[in-house]
């Protein structure tokens, strides 16, 4: 297909301006995290450091800093061990329901967040608090769990379906067990995918808002939770625009690291069938 250059002007045009639409904002919060300013303004009129220093010092930003990579952490575990797993058995194996469950698994990144909390938190209230388990950081660990889990899926999954099974069938016809075929052989195939979806899931769980408002104790803050609990103190204004630049931050690393593994892993396997081509 061929455009006109007025058809790609247009199109560039409108890109430009979504592209600016999205960014921009992103990049005033940032530039006002150095706003010497007790509020934002635009343009910075004088640039400081003195907000970074005293949201470092502030020791609820600190705790909810170490909340927040402890939740994305583990969150991440589990979607690594149950993603992985689940990814394996719909791509290996061929049974009744597969698509169902295919389907089930991929459901919760479709749901709204509020959905997803607010089940989780009468499950939590009418199921576990009477066994004593009761809403805190498990409770938030399992709630990002299950859509952190659909990244490592879908990673994965799409990996899996990609690479020659006959290098697995080969290395163990050589006397190789399944946990060496796996290690050597399956696992390095499916590498790249496993990490790019531990990233995104990483990224998924450090700055959610909605399902943790649902699923967290009273006085149990992630980051994100501490923005929405302060953003309307104005003497704190200027510390809520720097813990947005470390979302920001925090989001976009993860998500172009994934991005360059999963570029690089195409690249390797065009590069692999040319070489068998010729």
């Amino acid at each position: 297909m061929r455009f006109s250059s007025l058809s790609k002007n247009t199109l560039r045009a409108l890109t430009a301006l979504i592209m600016a639409a999205v960014y921009v904002p992103l990049a005033l919060v940032i530039m006002n995290s150095f706003n010497a300013a007790t509020s934002s303004s635009f343009p910075v009129q004088e640039f400081s450091t003195k907000w970074w220093v005293a949201a470092w010092n502030n020791q609820g930003v600190r705790e909810a800093l170490w909340t927040s990579v402890k939740v994305a952490f583990w969150a991440t575990l589990i979607a690594l061990i149950l993603g992985s797993m689940v990814a394996f058995a719909l791509s290996r194996y061929r049974f009744f329901g597969r698509n169902t469950v295919n389907l089930l698994v991929v459901l919760p990144i479709a749901l709204p967040g509020i959905v997803t909390g607010v089940a989780f938190s009468n499950t939590f209230k009418n199921v576990f608090e009477p066994l004593s388990i009761n809403l805190g950081l498990f409770s938030i660990i399992v709630g990002h769990a299950t859509f952190c889990i659909v990244m490592v899926f879908n990673n994965v999954q799409a990996r899996l379906g990609q690479m020659n099974r006959g290098l697995e069938e080969a290395a163990m016809d050589m006397g190789a067990n399944v946990f060496r075929t796996f290690f050597q052989v399956t696992f390095p195939g499916f590498r790249a995918a496993f990490v790019a979806g531990a990233l995104l899931a990483f990224a998924l769980s450090f700055d959610e808002v909605v399902v943790t408002t649902f699923t967290a104790a009273p006085g149990t803050e992630t980051l994100p939770i501490w923005i929405y609990n302060n953003m309307a103190r104005p003497n704190q204004a200027p510390v809520v625009n720097v813990i947005a630049a470390v979302l920001i931050l925090v989001s976009m690393i993860p998500v172009y690291l994934s991005q360059r593994l999963t570029g690089a892993d195409q690249l390797e396997r065009k590069a692999a069938k040319q070489r068998k081509a010729a």
